[in-house]
């Protein structure tokens, strides 16, 4: 009995060791029966919920709280329970040689050169401009989202349109053969036609490569495996350049230069404190008190510190926070105008693409009337192979301008929307 315990034991261990000693699988990845197709916004929110930066910013923004916490903290007293024993040395009074104090004591800042209310306002514009970084990040990954997002269907879409072409020359492989068979073709003409084959059959190679790459891109992204994508077709309307120009200044990059800007110019008043006097309350409430007056209960002190001569260390400080705060303004300034610039910039590519877009489905739909056209002719012996071959180039081509151009004007589309500010109303 206890030798078929044994085996059972062996056995379990050897075919589900993490069942045998209670462990897990540490990473778990979706199953093929658990896939299913991802629009874009899926798969943005995924990569929002696996991005190391994001929650980076996320923590950044909790330090710049605890910074005004720690100004805001300032204003109020603080509290302490002091004691103090004492051991002195006298052959006359051996009676008096010990005794203690101990007391609760209050302190109350007055004035401090209004160092306090500047730190807090600082500390408020450090986590606006935290808030506004963290967002602009969140934008710039929507951005990278849709670019793999994208660029994975438009390879999967090339791969049909190949494999479209590859049907056709395969027919025309067929027909040839049966054409030489009867002597109204060359063998030439087979040839010509097998070594287009096989160099489609290397661009299809190439093509899926390409997938691969977009795929594990995406899959980086979400941190999901990724198996089906689905788009939706849409249509947008163009707004005027104005309109997006409009944008640039709200822009989550350009209000968080803003922002640390302003607590640059908040540190100047921070720092000037220095040349101003403190004044601060002290309050001792005693419970017991050995030292003279021996009856006293309580005293309070107030201090007044007023700066003279510090080395001019304070002032070294002024106009080191002065030149660092004009840094911040004209960082501040630069980053406004690049964003003019970006939105202008994507705002043209965009109308290019969709012209080109417009013109090559043009091309595409001639290119796939002028083949039908060319098949029918070369059965009445109108015109050679080599007129067909290349009616069939003709349309590979052109389908697959048109395909890049279409999935180049949903990237660019994407990319003024972001660049722009203007995601907002566009994610649902």
């Amino acid at each position: 009995m206890r030798k078929r315990i044994l085996i059972c034991l062996l056995l379990s261990w050897l075919i589900f060791p993490s069942l045998a000693f209670g462990q897990e699988d540490p990473e778990v990845r979706i199953t093929p029966a658990e896939e299913r197709s991802l629009t874009l916004m899926e798969c943005y929110r995924l990569a929002l919920a696996e991005s190391e930066i994001i929650a980076i910013d996320a923590q950044t923004i909790e330090q710049a709280r605890a910074h005004f916490l720690s100004a805001f903290e300032d204003l109020f007293p603080e509290v302490s329970f002091h004691r103090e024993d004492k051991r002195l040395h006298s052959s006359r009074s051996p009676a008096s040689n010990r005794g203690f104090d101990q007391k609760f004591v209050f302190s109350q800042p007055i004035f401090t050169g209004f160092k306090e209310f500047a730190g807090m306002t600082k500390s408020h514009y450090e986590t606006e401009q935290r808030k506004s970084e963290k967002k602009r990040a969140e934008e710039l990954l929507l951005r990278d989202v849709s670019d793999a997002f994208y660029l994975l269907l438009e390879k999967q879409e090339d791969q049909k349109v190949l494999l479209t072409i590859k049907g056709a020359l395969e027919e025309r492989i067929k027909d040839l053969n049966a054409r030489v068979d009867i002597g109204r073709s060359r063998t030439s003409e087979v040839v010509n036609t097998e070594t287009q084959l096989y160099t489609l059959l290397a661009n299809i190679e190439s093509v899926k490569s390409q997938e691969l790459v977009a795929r594990e891109l995406l899959q980086f992204l979400t941190g999901r495996y990724i198996d089906k994508v689905t788009d939706p077709e849409f249509d947008f309307h163009l707004k005027t350049s104005s309109e997006y120009l409009s944008r640039s200044a709200k822009r989550e990059d350009v209000l968080a230069a803003y922002f640390e800007w302003k607590a640059a110019k908040e540190n100047i008043l921070y720092v000037q404190s220095g040349f101003l006097p403190t004044v601060s309350l002290d309050v001792n409430r005693y419970g017991h008190k050995s030292s003279s007056p021996e009856d006293s209960r309580w005293d309070t002190l107030i201090s007044v510190d007023i700066p003279i001569f510090e080395k001019n260390t304070t002032l070294g400080e002024v106009q080191e926070a002065i030149a660092a705060a004009k840094v911040k303004e004209l960082y501040y300034r630069r980053v406004k105008r690049l964003a003019i610039q970006e939105i202008y910039d994507d705002y043209i590519n965009l109308r290019s693409v969709i012209s080109m877009r417009d013109a090559y489905k043009k091309a595409r739909d001639s290119a796939a009337a002028n083949f039908e056209l060319q098949k029918k002719d070369y059965q009445q012996n109108l015109v050679s192979n080599l007129e067909v071959l290349t009616a069939i180039g003709n349309q590979g081509d052109t389908e697959r301008n048109y395909l890049h151009a279409r999935f180049e004007t949903k990237r660019s589309y994407w990319k003024l929307l972001v660049d722009s500010g203007a995601i907002n109303g566009e994610i649902q």
